[in-house]
């Protein structure tokens, strides 16, 4: 009776496991389809304009607004963007393997890669970020200042657009 309760048990356990890796890996991430153009933020422009991109490949989520990723390839001159001071390369599932946010951050610390502004506060407190690196670019979302202050239920800091309603 024992080894029948603890073979229960283990099964249990090891098909808890495996839903949870697939829930977090696979089961809230949707491919995107194919898009021939980003949104980026020019030097001292009041909003984004679009950017013409081949290759592209996304992934989403509804259950989250950071769980976005993009790669894609595009013909743009990063210092004509508005630079992203704190970009943070988010890791992606192993199975979207154009994102290696590791790869991103490496690039961002030595130079050979630069962070701009895709879109600033895409979600109220989320910023779209884009690493453009040797014509290819990669994009996530990723939580700014005034979202860090709100989502912490703190005053947003000056300069923040007024928060959403709770």
């Amino acid at each position: 009776m024992g080894r029948l309760l603890v073979i229960l048990l283990l099964g249990m356990t090891l098909f808890a496991g495996v839903g949870a890796w697939y829930f977090q890996v696979h089961a809230f991430y949707d491919e995107l389809p194919a898009q021939d153009s980003v949104r980026l933020t020019p030097i001292g422009a009041a909003a984004p304009q679009s950017f013409a991109v081949r290759a592209f490949r996304g992934i989403d989520s509804a259950s989250s607004p950071i769980r976005y990723r993009a790669c894609f390839t595009i013909d743009a001159d990063p210092a004509q963007f508005t630079p992203y001071e704190r970009a943070t390369p988010l890791n992606a599932p192993g199975w979207f393997d154009c994102f290696d946010a590791g790869t991103l951050t490496r690039a961002l610390e030595d130079g050979r890669a630069q962070a701009v502004l895709g879109v600033s506060n895409i979600v109220y407190g989320i910023d779209r970020v884009v690493v453009l690196w040797d014509g290819r670019g990669y994009a996530w979302q990723q939580i700014n200042p005034c979202g860090e202050a709100h989502f912490d239920g703190d005053p947003v800091p000056p300069g923040c657009p007024p928060p959403p309603e709770r």
